[in-house]
């Protein structure tokens, strides 16, 4: 799952749900020394405190959440170790893409409240405020999901009978109040140094893979065991295969947010590329990963999987670990496990996390339906609304690369560049709707499942109704290509070519002159 970042309620438009945390122009000048002094930058009410490390961090480690370590035990049992790593390259495909195009939509427009914003300047506002809300509400849903599975792994230390589950949602829901009450650069702070201990951890459990694989612990040569039939390579057929592309989906969500952490940066037309490029990393590192070291250590049919009738699962690595001979990697993975998903519940604005924080209790489910039944039903419902965010935002990256040509305004002028030939991304753009539609196709199955059918495809109506909603109420037009305004962007090329140039040498700054 997607970690919950302090950007989920970041996701709503401005002019209607707070975007990010606004500070007053007329706020005393013992303030502002204090913001001077802690390097913080005010511009256009925004505390931009996030440095390029933070904003480098942030994109690279953001998603490791505490489900990676557990969830993607579900992409195993779905489709075995080759279906769940083709399914998650993928929407990795999809996903790089997709940063492209922020990236290039981005740095020319770092502003508050980033492809929301976007869409409301370059598309419609009812496009923005229906993407907005969808995406406001894709978060919620995680928000849950995250709680429900935290419940899971702390069952493994305190069972039900001594802590009910409300309990622990109450404990969580208090503790996040407070942490997110802390300010962007508490939070900046905090997301880089648990940034680093996530990725850190992730590498020593796919070391500790490794030896496990070649039979360090004394438990003989595994090899590729595991991707031999009756557990693998694929299993369940396409099915499983279209059931890990929500699944995926779940996941890769949040690496967007980079777009959103836009109008808190200080420097944002340096540090977003550098933000960009990283997601290579975390495709390759954090997700292929996580799916082929425990594809090798843990069978696909191994009971303590997480799946649809799960009341309590174990992680891959903890059966693997077990499995190898080490008995006590239960302890050992669960406090990696909290340990991030502390930082999934790490955020601000305040007063957005303080109310979104409330979307928790929906992990209370549980308390009816058994917890792998809730992880199902919240990973459909934000796997889909997540495929429809990501349509929209490449939609709008083409509408403006559209609106650029049509004014004549050259790609040699942008200040970060897409790779590779537009069509990637008109591609990109019928994958995201292609898979939008199929990727709960397994409800149609005889006898038809409508709680399957409802948790894949609600998302899609809710999208419709609140663009039409909207535009019908506010009589808002699609915005005209020719109509596009992008003054802003070439005034602050010129303003990015002026610091530039301060920054030369004087040697340097002499023969541009003698040229001139």
């Amino acid at each position: 799952m997607a970690t919950t970042t302090g950007f989920q309620g970041d996701a709503l438009d401005s002019k209607h749900i707070s975007t990010v945390e606004k500070t007053s122009i007329s706020e005393t000048n013992e303030k502002a020394v204090d913001d001077v002094q802690e390097g913080i930058i005010i511009e256009d009410g925004l505390r931009r405190g996030l440095l390029g490390r933070h904003v480098t961090l942030i994109s690279l480690a953001s998603v490791i959440g505490a489900s990676c370590f557990y969830g993607f035990g579900y992409a195993l049992y779905l489709s075995g170790p080759l279906g769940a790593l083709i399914g998650f390259s993928i929407v990795g495909f999809s996903v790089w893409a997709l940063m492209q195009a922020i990236g290039e939509v981005t740095t020319m427009f770092p502003i508050a409240g980033g492809f929301i914003e976007h869409a409301s300047r370059f598309v419609d506002p009812a496009f923005s405020f229906s993407m907005a809300w969808l995406y406001y509400l894709m978060w919620s849903v995680f928000l849950g999901s995250e709680w429900n599975g935290a419940i899971l792994i702390l069952q493994y230390w305190v069972p039900e009978e001594k802590m009910p589950l409300y309990g622990w949602v109450i404990v969580f829901f208090v503790f996040f109040s407070i942490l997110t009450t802390l300010g962007v650069v508490v939070y900046g702070e905090l997301e880089y140094y648990l940034g680093w201990f996530k990725i850190i951890a992730l590498a020593v459990c796919f070391f500790i893979s490794f030896l496990v694989n070649v039979g360090a612990f004394g438990n003989g040569y595994i090899g590729f065991r595991y991707w031999t039939p009756p557990v693998g390579p694929v299993v369940h057929g396409i099915n499983g295969l279209g059931q890990v592309f929500v699944l995926a989906a779940s996941y890769y969500v949040g690496t967007e947010i980079i777009s959103l952490a836009a109008g808190e940066t200080k420097d944002p037309r340096r540090s977003i590329p550098r933000g960009v490029n990283t997601v290579v990393y975390r495709i390759l590192f954090v997700y292929l990963g996580l799916i082929f070291f425990q594809g090798l250590i843990c069978p696909s049919d191994s009971p303590e999987l997480l799946n649809a009738s799960s009341k309590a699962a174990s992680s891959p690595f903890t059966i693997g670990f077990t499995q190898a001979g080490w008995k006590t990697s239960g302890h050992f993975i669960n406090t990696l496990t909290i340990i991030a998903f502390i930082s999934a519940g790490n955020g601000l604005p305040y007063v957005a996390i303080l109310t979104s924080c409330c979307w928790g209790f929906l992990a209370l489910m549980n308390m009816k339906i058994t917890a792998g039944t809730v992880f199902t039903y919240m990973t459909s419902v934000g796997g889909s609304a997540a495929y429809i965010a990501w349509s929209a935002i490449v939609y709008t990256h083409l509408r403006v690369r559209a609106g650029l040509e049509k004014q004549g305004i050259h790609p040699s002028t942008y200040p970060f560049k897409v790779f590779g030939s537009i069509w990637i991304y008109r591609f990109n753009f019928c994958l995201n709707i292609f898979i939008l539609f199929i990727q709960g196709f397994t409800a149609f199955e005889k006898p038809f499942n409508v709680k399957n059918f409802v948790a894949s495809y609600i998302t899609i109506p809710t999208a419709v109704i609140l663009f039409v909603g909207y535009k019908l109420y506010h009589k808002t037009h699609w915005v005209r290509l020719d109509e596009m305004d992008f003054s802003d962007r070439l005034l602050k090329l010129e303003e990015d070519e002026e610091e530039d140039s301060k920054n030369l040498s004087w040697p340097t700054r002499l023969i541009q002159k003698l040229r001139n």
